[in-house]
């Protein structure tokens, strides 16, 4: 092992340690569903949501996208969201168009909308660290926000905003068929599940969708926006758990 391979692990154990990490990720692929099942049951998990998502926003059809091409020059067309008229560019996805786990945050930032890439300041590269100590990165997960504009002065999306912006969503969700869904902070959760409640009450607690046009159910996974944790470090420990069950889920 060369002397950039060592320095490299060493800040991935760091981090690790400075996040309350008291689980190591084995090399070699391991069986865990017995041991999955015990410790999902033993942490306090809502019931399951099953319910069929409508897609609302209007009358926006998008039964005929069936790629991911078609699916940007839909959205890259659309004028029912007033905030593509006052974003630079729209910020569409980063990532791999067949994912192990997609990746929802809330709307781009300042950096986000001058890049057109998700996910690039510092919570993104916060974000990348993230994925790296579950030894994931972006060539296996997709990432893509609730609203693809950015926000005037970088307010939370309005209600309206993440509603107009829904039946994309929706159909993103379904044409990348990811086995599991992370959502980073409240907006996703809000525009995801339809449940405006504080992260801190359901981070952590998996529940399910089916997507409109989409087959089995997908679990989805609540946790904290990684700008959360630059501005209270203190719940990167909790921010772990979720991650170390994030993998447990799809290695299953």
């Amino acid at each position: 092992m060369g002397v950039a391979e060592r320095s490299a692990l060493i800040k991935l154990l760091e981090l690790q340690s400075d996040w309350g990490a008291d689980e190591a990720l084995l090399d070699a692929a391991q069986d865990r569903r017995g041991r999955a099942a015990a410790v999902e049951r033993a942490e306090p998990i809502l019931a399951p949501r099953r319910a069929a998502v409508a897609a609302t926003g209007g009358s926006v059809d998008l039964s005929h996208i069936h790629d991911l091409d078609a699916l940007r020059a839909a959205l890259a067309a659309f004028e029912g969201c007033a905030l593509k008229r006052t974003a630079t560019q729209l910020v569409f996805a980063d990532g791999a168009a067949a994912p192990l786990v997609l990746l929802i945050g809330e709307a781009p930032g300042a950096e986000e909308d001058r890049v057109g890439r998700p996910f690039v300041g510092p919570a993104g590269q916060l974000l990348d660290r993230m994925l790296g100590s579950i030894a994931l990165d972006r060539g296996n997960v997709r990432i893509i926000n609730a609203v693809p504009w950015r926000p005037p002065g970088n307010r939370t999306p309005s209600e309206a905003e993440i509603n107009q912006c829904l039946p994309f969503l929706w159909r993103h969700i379904a044409l990348v068929r990811p086995r599991a869904v992370l959502l980073l902070g409240a907006v996703a959760v809000r525009a995801v599940l339809g449940r405006p409640m504080p992260i801190t009450k359901i981070r952590g607690q998996w529940q399910e969708i089916i997507v409109p046009d989409g087959n089995d159910a997908l679990p989805v996974l609540p946790t904290f926006h990684p700008a959360y944790l630059l501005r209270k470090p203190e719940a990167k420990r909790e921010a772990w758990a979720d991650l170390l069950a994030l993998r447990r889920r799809i290695d299953l």
